[in-house]
């Protein structure tokens, strides 16, 4: 790898991602060992040139050379480019780097609801995204979409249950939603839609684990109450990680059985249909 000295990542160090990839960088060699730093430790000479708000968006990269910074998607391509041209000439296509951008904006966004950290104490600089109605709604409803898939995917497993389709599993993942919410009214909007997020998230988490099942009884019969014990280890799963995110976000302890009451009420419907 050709490393790309003199310029260093401000990552956020509170987002496992960020860690992931700038690590990755340090230990590939395509950064030296200063081409890193938590964006929390920038200093106030870095604060002349930086864009504090725009970096809190968008990973910046610094010339610590020349004090120059560059942002977001082409702060990777910068990285990636440097070792490998090729992988930066494509980016930099018309098309590519739009869609790039687009995406890379897309989980910037929506970072703190897809993996969430607890707020620290005494921490006066914070890398914290801006509140982006836009992406955080093409979030929920990319999640409704993949999660109402992925269920009526699951829902074939089960012979005992009534045939699904497709428009009744986007019902019931978007009408939770709706079910949750109407224990919120009392709660700000933004607090509401980054509940919701987290939500989504969890429900994305639990697709994962049924993906399992579903791929595993391809390559064997898997028997139907083997199914249903490990869904139920599943929602167990998921059970305690929404419970572990309404207290990040501060929110009423009920919410995870509300949470809970409201898919053994589907459960019952769909049953007596």
């Amino acid at each position: 790898m050709k490393t790309l000295e003199n310029y260093t990542l401000l990552y956020d160090d509170d987002c496992p991602l960020c860690n992931v990839y700038t690590s990755g960088f340090i230990k590939s060699r395509m950064l030296d060992g200063n081409g890193r730093k938590p964006f929390k430790k920038i200093t106030i000479d870095e604060k002349i040139y930086v864009d504090i708000k725009r970096a809190t968006n968008e990973i910046a990269l610094v010339d610590t050379k020349n004090h120059k910074v560059i942002y977001g998607i082409d702060s990777l391509l910068k990285v990636i480019g440097n070792s490998f041209p090729v992988i930066e000439k494509i980016g930099k296509a018309k098309l590519t780097y739009f869609f790039l951008k687009k995406l890379y904006s897309f989980i910037s966004y929506n970072r703190k609801v897809i993996i969430p950290a607890e707020k620290k104490e005494n921490t006066p600089l914070e890398c914290i995204p801006d509140f982006n109605i836009k992406y955080r709604l093409l979030y929920i409803v990319f999640s409704i979409l993949i999660i109402a898939y992925v269920l009526l995917t699951f829902s074939s497993l089960i012979p005992s249950l009534p045939i699904a389709n497709y428009q009744r599993e986007l019902i019931i993942t978007a009408s939770q939603i709706v079910f949750q919410m109407l224990f919120l009214l009392k709660i700000n909007s933004n607090t509401i839609i980054n509940y919701v997020g987290n939500l989504m998230t969890v429900s994305l988490i639990g697709c994962l684990g049924i993906l399992q099942l579903v791929l595993l009884n391809e390559v064997i019969k898997i028997p139907e109450i083997i199914i249903l014990i490990s869904f139920l280890g599943v929602v167990s799963f998921m059970f305690f990680e929404h419970r572990r995110r309404v207290k990040l976000l501060k929110l009423p302890n009920y919410l995870s059985y509300t949470w809970i009451i409201y898919r053994l009420i589907v459960l019952l419907i769909i049953i007596n249909i």
